[in-house]
């Protein structure tokens, strides 16, 4: 998968992919992150890349023409599946939409700024706008981390163990059951016996219980779409 990100703030990047799963997919060529300081396509000596919004609507809008250099340039190299626009109006990312997204070969992620972009680069270029919460941050750098993340760690060949995302919260519409590791017994709070079985029929049973458990006490919304799945 190769991924430009497009920001005004390329930095902010550095440390969180050359480390852990990111760095381990970039290492095994799984991964391309390529990132793109929107100023660089600017042609005033400022590098300005906002201005006022018509209307008198207070706040600064990012100006169409460098968004739209970048991403004409990067489409002369090459066909893209998706330019996604990282806005808190977009569709809520969610795992199954992650899945989805970790199957396509080229992405372009758009970081907005201020009060956002001139709507015409969602008409001319967005072919997706992506949330990751009901909120507002400072800018699409975090939720942009937030969903190269999510994707990457599907891409086959990146985690060591491939079937332990199978296992990970959401999958399913359940989040994950309870998980142990040595000691057996922590000052006298011990791993449930049935784990220590070998019985793994019953095992998988006890693990769907719990999840189904744990969903029901913290995420009952989740229940629904699990129950109409079933």
């Amino acid at each position: 998968m190769r991924i430009d990100l497009l920001t005004l703030f390329p930095a902010m990047f550095s440390g969180f992919f050359s480390e852990s799963i990111l760095k381990r997919a970039q290492d095994k060529h799984l991964l391309e992150i390529h990132l793109h300081d929107i100023r660089d396509y600017t042609t005033d000596k400022h590098r300005r890349v906002d201005d006022y919004p018509y209307s008198g609507e207070a706040g600064m809008l990012m100006k169409i023409e460098p968004i739209a250099a970048c991403i004409e340039r990067l489409q002369q190299e090459r066909t893209y599946d998706e330019v996604i626009f990282l806005t808190p109006d977009g569709e809520r990312l969610h795992q199954s939409m992650a899945n989805q997204l970790s199957m396509l070969k080229n992405v372009i992620l758009l970081c907005g700024h201020y009060k956002g972009i001139d709507e015409r680069i969602r008409e001319l270029f967005i072919t997706r706008e992506i949330s990751i919460g009901d909120y507002v941050l400072s800018g699409g750098e975090l939720p942009a981390a937030v969903l190269v993340d999510a994707m990457a760690r599907l891409i086959p060949g990146v985690l060591n163990d491939e079937s332990s995302a199978l296992s990970d919260s959401y999958q399913y519409e359940l989040l994950s059951p309870p998980v142990y590791t040595r000691p057996y017994d922590y000052k006298g709070h011990k791993v449930p016996d049935i784990l220590l079985s070998g019985n793994e029929k019953e095992i998988k049973e006890w693990k769907l219980q719990k999840a189904i458990e744990k969903t029901r006490k913290k995420r009952p919304d989740l229940l629904q779409n699990y129950d109409a799945e079933s």
